[in-house]
């Protein structure tokens, strides 16, 4: 008997799942109805592709799940002729988390136990959930095309146990010692069927129900008019209560939303209706069907590298993976469904399908219909705000990475912007109509907080020429994106960071005057800044500030690089910024032609640093800064 430990994040799980007041604790049935399904999945890919598996098999080999409950026992029992599992498989499927989309739950845990219970019904939780209603659990397999089989036994509590034992055929029985104020309720046959058929009943295989029912015989005419009393006898009953068709194979006209949904649920293991639903059958050169879900919630893997990838490929029904992550383009990776292609060969390897054209023009086309269905959706503005607030970020690397769909998705992206109110979005389509016709570019700013943005002293010219910017206050991904958008129906994208102001009423002649009556100020304040800046100059941009800083476009173009290269991990130094003063302000003008080195010194390092305070950016000497303000103000009073 080997007795093995739970790894700590399973050990987290199943503690809460014991604890959990979570109310529809039904789901278990589902959870363990769809990995039956994908057992069975695997070994029917496996008998078409595979000479050898196909010769170990019977040749009316068929996979189906049966369930079975005993009321006396207090038990439920799920059986599947999948492909089974070996020792290896028990404690990498069982006792370890493999799925990065269950570490993704684990480490979204806070702690409380009411709040977490309330996710599990928005993740679902694969084999684990069973312990919400267990007390113990027994995993009976083998492993087909293999001789032995083992079983594994656990409590939920800190350990499991293996053990070999003996099994005539491939597949996996789950035993259910359901806890005393469970029984009644998950050993019945009228809630079994109810759950079944309203999370499972289009598994593609029968699933059956097994029970024994009290039958009266039937009594002839004499034998009632005897007055003889019918004997009861318990007869066994194998019923199926699922259709047992692959829902998305069904003609659209037949299908209700209801059955979308709840169909959805069982591949996605999510709580919720999903917000979009879209089905498509395809005729022609490729033949091919398929069924994709938006979450109205986004997937809690989304933002990890490991991500689970949510759709899965058939080829005439049958299974062929879960796990391709080039059936979609990533930006779409919060999107489930299925793919069903009929012009496939069955034993296509994962090798041929990343550089397979069929599996391509699928892909192309998947991709538009998509994107075509989430315009359509943007006409709801209550759902499409739904979907914005879940997926405008993923949508914003598809405007990056798909040159092909790029003008699509950026008519689908949403912006925050001047003209908007504090969390609002618009669209680069509504901020066209906004702008003057000879405006022929779309201004934006990017940084880290939406209120410090929209005070940005940069802003100012802007705003003082009614001009409407985008607040891109998502820094990390902004910064990379944005600039790579280069233009949006020949609207160019304009950072005003290092771009021109707009039109300000100075002729070229006032512009120089300027520029020569603050020259000597100017050069002061950078031999004091030094290295801290690339230049200091006068600038017409700003009204009321007394400073800001840009960076000039090469700079900018470099920013790009340099924030690639943080999100890959490397340190990357700031360049310098060019700090710009305003040659109206009282300060400016109280500066230029002072006497008193010393205050000129603390006032330059404070403009600069007031600077970089407005656009959200980090004082390099915090103590310093505070010290040259307290001086300043001192000699003000």
């Amino acid at each position: 008997m080997a007795k093995h430990q739970f790894q700590t994040e399973v050990g987290q799980l199943l503690h809460l799942m014991t604890h959990s007041l979570y109310s529809n604790k039904e789901i278990f049935i589902r959870e363990l109805v769809s990995n039956a399904s994908d057992a069975i999945d695997k070994l029917n890919y496996l008998k078409l592709t595979d000479e050898k598996m196909k010769a170990s098999l019977p040749e009316d080999w068929k996979g189906e799940i049966n369930i079975s409950f005993d009321e006396k026992d207090k038990s439920l029992t799920i059986v599947d002729n999948g492909i089974g599992m070996n020792e290896e498989d028990l404690i990498a499927s069982i006792g370890t988390i493999a799925k990065s989309g269950t570490k993704s739950f684990v480490e979204a845990l806070t702690g409380d136990a009411k709040k977490d219970s309330n996710l599990i019904g928005q993740f679902g939780v694969g084999f684990y959930s069973v312990f919400m209603v267990a007390s113990n659990v027994d995993v009976i397999s083998k492993k087909a095309g293999e001789e032995q089989a083992y079983k594994w036994s656990s409590t939920g509590t800190g350990e499991f146990e293996i053990i070999p034992v003996i099994k005539e055929s491939n597949g996996t029985v789950i035993y259910i010692k359901l806890k005393d104020e469970e029984a009644e309720e998950f050993a019945s046959k009228y809630r079994i069927k109810n759950i079944v058929g309203k999370y499972s009943n289009h598994i593609a295989y029968p699933i059956f129900l097994n029970y024994q029912e009290e039958v009266s015989e039937e009594l002839s005419e004499e034998d009632k008019k005897a007055g003889k009393e019918p004997e009861k006898k318990l007869e066994k009953k194998h019923e199926k209560i699922n259709e047992a068709t692959a829902l998305w194979t069904q003609p659209k006209a037949k299908l209700k939303q209801e059955e979308y949904n709840d169909f959805y649920k069982s591949i996605s293991h999510d709580s919720q209706d999903p917000l979009l639903t879209i089905h498509t059958r395809a005729e022609g050169v490729n033949e091919y069907t398929t069924l994709f879900y938006i979450p109205k919630t986004a997937p809690m893997d989304m933002y990890r590298a490991d991500y689970q990838p949510g759709v899965k490929l058939y080829v005439k029904r049958v299974f062929i993976t879960d796990d391709e992550k080039e059936l979609l383009p990533t930006y779409l990776r919060f999107v489930r469904g299925i793919i069903d292609s009929e012009d496939l060969p069955l034993n296509v390897s994962r090798e041929i399908l990343q550089e397979n054209r069929i599996l391509a023009n699928i892909k192309q086309s998947s991709v538009k219909k998509i994107l075509s269905e989430i315009k359509k959706l943007s006409k709801d503005e209550e759902k499409y705000e739904e979907f914005i607030s879940q997926y405008n970020r993923p949508l914003k690397e598809g405007a990056y990475q798909d040159f092909t769909n790029k003008e699509a998705i950026l008519e689908l992206l949403r912006f925050k912007s001047t003209k908007t109110e504090l969390g609002k979005m618009t669209s680069l389509e509504s901020y066209k109509q906004r702008a003057e016709s000879e405006q022929k570019a779309i201004y934006y700013i990017v940084g880290e907080n939406e209120k410090v943005l929209r005070n940005s002293p940069l802003l100012e010219s802007y705003k003082k020429n009614d001009i409407e910017v985008l607040i891109c206050d998502d820094k990390e991904l902004d910064e990379i994106i944005t600039p790579a958008l280069q233009a949006y129906k020949e609207w160019e994208f304009k950072d005003i960071t290092s771009c021109k102001p707009p039109k300000v009423e100075q002729s070229e002649e006032e512009k120089k005057e300027v520029e020569e009556k603050f020259q000597d100020i100017t050069k002061k304040i950078k031999e004091v800044l030094g290295e801290a800046v690339k230049e200091v100059k006068v600038t017409n941009r700003l009204s009321d500030s007394a400073s800001c800083v840009v960076k000039d476009a090469s700079d900018a173009q470099m920013a790009q690089m340099m924030q690639m290269m943080r999100a890959m991990g490397q340190e990357m130094p700031e360049s310098a910024p060019i700090l710009e003063i305003n040659p109206e302000h009282e300060i400016v003008k109280k500066l230029n032609g002072c006497k008193d080195d010393s205050l000129v010194e603390d006032v330059s390092w404070v403009l600069l640093d007031q600077a970089k305070l407005s656009e959200g950016m980090e004082v390099t000497d915090a103590v310093s800064f505070a010290q040259r303000v307290s001086r300043i103000t001192a000699k003000a009073l």
